[in-house]
This record gives structure tokens, C-alpha cells and sequence, in this order.
């Protein structure tokens, strides 16, 4: 089978990854892709928002099934254009979509279905948000309605900080995406990204997963995609997962369905788990999480192929016990090029050269076995890379690597990622150091 993957980032080298194990896959082809993706499958110079392009390359290179990984063609509607043209595409319509492109949409919808969420309000003008924002207790957070490449949401502290966030929505920061501002309360607890893959009538959870947001350690700084991840989250228990299966995943597979809008792929639930133990929705997301994708494939023990030609069959009730997965941890930890959200350079040389070097097994930190330590496995999955004309590995953006690492616990997962950073060298390079602590508490 030929497959199509559709992005450039983390999450699509994971993705084409884990498609590369699969005995089904014969060529793997990316769309825009980047360096390390272009070691596994062939890159094509298409943008993913080129719609039109992909579905002629598709029919003109017999794709059997293509994969919508990111938010933006999604949006666009890829997958009802590649349906009408008779192609088999894993994802959401666009219609479907909507939970993750319009955040008022999405508080709508789960305020019709009884969905629980944080309290909220919705303001299409500068200043009935501002005067709402000034009438409220803070926090507060503040969300462009769009899609803001994960970097729409302010966690306001205060009205000066809450009027900022309102500004730059209406003053264009975000284009499009802040022309309308949902307010909504703030929630304490613990957040988590479950995921849930649906046929449109079934779905089946993966492995929790808990990321990073802010670019600083202790959780400080702006928002950003993501600085890391690890997997699984030792708070949610058999039991959590259940309940939000209950109360959240399948209340929100069935309103879809009930809307006319059947909801095919993967449903991203961006959850709070609160201080009083209740499960809330923070946001919907279309997609896999990056840098969860990171490490959520490399636990599943199964085919993904097999999994998404599946849902796009209907059969995905062949998994009702569950999917398979690995044991052990997993711990992402992003490398960004310094500068990023913000204004970051590209075209900066990376050497691996010390990967080869010996890792140092026991450091104060983790006393553990040298046996643990070599049952352990290193992936570095590629984000912003790309090859100069001299054909050396470069950033080609602000996430540069993802640094992975599997093991038979998550600190063991933790010293060895972290070792391999270590190892890594560009200029300007910066990561968390805090990666999978909140794991360990």
C-alpha cells in the first residue's frame, strides 16, 4: 500500500514512523515532510494547504490511503475534498473539524450536549470583551476563536494582562483566528491530552499523555506548540480513563453524529482534571497533540496502518477491548531554536557527532541499573530540519527536534532523553529541563 502523510513536524515523523513498521505500507510519501522524514519516506514539495495538488498527486501516484495530521487542511476541508474525488483519507471533515478551528463552536456544541467545560463568554468586539475581562475574577483566560498555532490562549493573571491578550486578538496578531475571543474561567488542577480514534460510531483511547505549553521551566513564558511530553500519566487510573470515555469522548462522538457531522479519526480532549476531581474540557483539538504524538505511537503496540484503514472502513469495533500497548514510559523533550515563539533564525547547522560519544549510566539523579538503562531506546524525531546545498542537516524552524526516549520507567525515560540532548549541538539550541517532573511527584 502506498500512504500519504500530510505535514512537516514532530508529530509527522512519528506518524511516518510508525507507519515504516507496518508490513502493509510499500512507500511512504510526506507532504511537505522534512530531513529526518526524508530518511523513511519521499518528501513532496507541496504545501499542506494545496488541496487541489494533493489530491492530483494522490490519484496520479495511486495513494491507498492518505493521513490528515495537521490542524490548518483540516480546516480547509481536505478530507471532503479527497472523498468527493474518490480517495481514502484518514480525518475529520471540516464540518467535524470545527471542535478544533472555532473554539466558540466547540463550547457551544459541548454546552448542547451536556459536556462539562469551564464556564465562558464569547465577544465578536474589543470592548465588551475588555469590559467583561475587567468584571471578572482573574485569572481569566483568554482564547483567539481560530486556529493560532497553539499560541492563542493567554492565561490572564490580571485585567493588564487579560487586555493585552484581548488586544492583540482584535488588533491582528492571529489574523483571522482572533476576530472573535472566548473568555472563560480559569480551572485549577492538572491538565492531560487523551486521545480517542473514531469510526464515527465507536471510539478506542490511546495511552494519556501530559505536555509542556509554556517555553520556561516551572510552566513560565509564553505559550508555545509544545516543549514536551511524556506518557503514560500516572494519575490517570483505569478508572479516570472510563469517565472520560463516558462523560466527554463518546457524549461527543454521538452529538457529532446526532449534528449530521460524524466524527472519523482522532478526537484530541485537552482535559483538566480539577482540585474537586472532576473532569472539564479545555479544548478540542482534530488531531494528534505534538509533541505527544512523540510519545503516544511509540507505546501503541499495534499497526496504525491497520488502525486507520479501519476507522475508514467502519470496522474500528474490531478494537472494542482496547489497543495493545508497550510497557514502560516515554519522555519527549523538544529542542526549539532560541528566539522561539517569537522571532527564532533558521539555516543554523546541527551535529550529532557526539551521539556516538558513551552515555554516562549513573548520575545522582538516577541511580538506577545498567541493565534498565540499555533496555532503554533513544528516538530523535525531527520537527524544523532541513538539508543546505552542501546537503547538511539545518533548523528550519522554531521546534527543531523531538528528543524520545523509551524505557522501563519514566525516569529512566527522563535521564536518557536528557543525556541525548546533551549530546546535541546548534547554536542557540534551548530546552526545558523539567520534562516528566510532574510525572514523579
Amino acid at each position: 500500500m502506498n500512504v500519504l502523510v500530510i505535514g512537516s513536524g514532530g508529530r509527522e515523523h512519528a506518524i511516518c514512523w510508525k507507519l515504516h513498521q507496518s508490513s502493509h505500507v510499500k512507500q511512504i510519501f510526506c507532504s511537505p515532510g522534512n530531513a529526518g522524514i526524508a530518511e523513511i519516506a519521499t518528501c513532496v514539495p507541496v504545501s499542506p494547504t494545496d488541496i487541489e495538488r494533493l489530491a492530483e498527486f494522490a490519484i496520479v501516484q495511486k495513494i491507498d490511503l492518505t493521513i490528515a495530521s495537521m490542524d490548518e487542511p483540516l480546516a480547509r476541508g481536505i478530507v471532503d475534498y479527497f472523498r468527493k474525488k474518490g480517495l481514502r483519507i484518514f480525518g475529520p471533515t471540516k464540518e467535524a473539524a470545527k471542535l478544533e478551528w472555532s473554539k466558540y463552536f466547540a463550547k457551544e456544541f459541548m454546552l448542547r450536549h451536556n459536556i462539562p467545560t469551564a464556564p465562558y463568554a464569547c465577544f465578536e468586539q474589543k470592548e465588551f470583551a475588555l469590559a467583561y475581562a475587567k468584571s471578572q475574577k482573574h485569572p481569566i483566560v483568554v482564547k483567539a476563536d481560530g486556529l493560532a498555532l497553539g499560541k492563542g490562549v493567554t492565561v490572564a493573571q490580571s485585567f493588564e494582562e487579560a487586555k493585552i491578550a484581548i488586544h492583540d486578538c482584535f488588533d491582528g496578531k492571529f489574523g483571522q483566528a482572533g476576530e472573535k475571543v472566548v473568555i472563560e474561567e480559569f480551572m485549577r488542577g492538572h491538565e492531560v491530552s487523551v486521545f480517542a480514534i473514531s469510526d464515527g460510531k465507536d471510539a478506542v483511547t490511546l495511552v494519556p499523555a501530559q505536555d509542556y505549553k509554556r517555553l520556561y521551566d516551572g510552566d513560565s513564558g509564553p505559550n508555545t506548540g509544545g516543549m514536551g511530553a511524556y506518557a503514560p500519566v500516572p494519575f490517570m487510573t483505569g478508572e479516570l480513563i472510563g469517565q472520560v470515555k463516558e462523560e466527554i469522548i463518546m457524549p461527543t462522538i454521538k452529538g457529532m453524529e446526532k449534528e449530521g457531522n460524524p466524527y472519523h479519526g482522532i478526537l484530541y480532549c485537552g482535559l483538566m482534571v480539577t482540585d474537586e476531581s472532576k473532569i472539564k474540557v479545555v479544548e478540542f483539538n482534530s488531531r494528534l497533540g505534538d509533541p505527544e504524538a512523540q510519545v503516544v505511537l511509540p507505546l501503541l503496540d499495534e499497526d496504525l496502518f491497520e488502525i486507520c484503514w479501519a476507522v475508514t472502513e467502519g470496522e474500528l469495533g474490531k478494537y472494542k477491548e482496547g489497543f495493545h500497548r508497550l510497557g514502560g514510559a516515554a519522555l519527549c523533550v523538544v529542542i526549539a531554536s532560541d528566539g522561539y515563539p517569537e522571532n527564532y533564525r533558521k539555516g543554523i547547522r546541527i551535529d550529532f557527532s557526539k551521539l556516538n560519544e558513551p552515555v554516562e549510566i549513573v548520575s545522582g539523579k538516577n541511580p538506577q541499573t545498567l541493565e534498565a538503562i540499555l533496555r532503554a531506546k533513544g528516538i530523535i524525531f525531527h520537527a524544523g530540519t532541513a538539508r543546505d546545498a552542501d546537503g547538511r542537516l539545518v533548523s528550519n524552524g522554531g521546534r527543531v527536534l523531538g528528543v524520545t526516549a523509551l524505557a522501563d520507567s519514566l525516569l529512566d525515560a527522563q535521564v536518557l532523553a536528557y543525556k541525548l540532548c546533551e549530546r546535541i549541538d546548534f547554536e542557540g539550541k534551548y530546552y526545558r529541563k523539567d520534562i516528566g517532573d510532574k510525572g514523579m511527584v
